[in-house]
């Protein structure tokens, strides 16, 4: 495997450090790295389709262009990349707005070698939206207060869920990630990411927070 990814951050001790986790993943090169949005879309627009990265990891705030912006404009143009915002503020307003940007997820900067390595696997072989269990959770409050009263209610998953991917779902909408999963209900990682993809599936949706939206919206796991 050797799968292309790209870094666009303008805090150079975050670079360096995002380097040396790189360093620790085999199988994995650095198409470029960028300081801001626009030598983000600079590079990306020099690059022939076949040198472009498969993965950004995108910072938030920086100077020029932010990564919200950056991403919306970038995913509007190169719609097979995946982005990951790569951040240290889990601000309310920054999870929603990267979403509908077009993030497929959203990692706080202090997670290890191991946990990117997860994300890109999440994105690339199961359309994922890999969250760091702190975002999962801000996003589940979130959702939850802006739940509209009234709405029709039905505490039933939909049949086609086995009992064992309604374990998962719950787990999910707790903010579990995909290991700490796994060693609860004693089953691989690989399954667990399995389990995910068909409930995608089956559920028509194709990430994380909508997963959470579904959940708080029919009440399938009261709390």
């Amino acid at each position: 495997m050797n799968v292309s990814i790209a870094l666009v951050e303008d805090n150079s001790i975050n670079r360096h450090s995002f380097l040396q986790k790189l360093q620790h993943l085999p199988g994995y090169t650095l198409a470029f790295s960028a300081e801001d949005g626009h030598d983000c879309l600079e590079q990306l627009k020099g690059a022939p389709a076949a040198m472009q990265p498969r993965v950004i990891f995108m910072d938030i705030e920086m100077p020029l262009m932010d990564g919200i912006e950056t991403i919306r404009l970038a995913k509007a143009l190169y719609a097979h990349i995946h982005f990951i915002v790569l951040t240290v503020f889990d601000d309310d307003d920054k999870i929603f707005e990267a979403i509908r940007a077009g993030a497929s997820g959203y990692l706080l900067k202090h997670e290890p070698a191991a946990a990117l390595h997860d994300a890109i696997v999440n994105v690339l072989e199961f359309n994922g939206a890999p969250m760091s269990p702190a975002i999962a959770r801000k996003a589940l409050q979130l959702l939850g207060r802006s739940e509209k009263p009234g709405a029709a209610v039905t505490n039933q998953l939909p049949v086609a869920i086995t009992e064992r991917e309604k374990q998962v779902l719950e787990c999910m909408v707790n903010g579990w990630d995909s290991k700490r999963i796994a060693a609860s209900l004693n089953i691989s990682t690989l399954t667990v990411r399995k389990h995910i993809a068909n409930i995608y599936e089956k559920l028509h949706i194709s990430s994380k927070a909508e997963v959470i939206s579904l959940a708080l919206r029919n009440k399938w796991f009261p709390s």
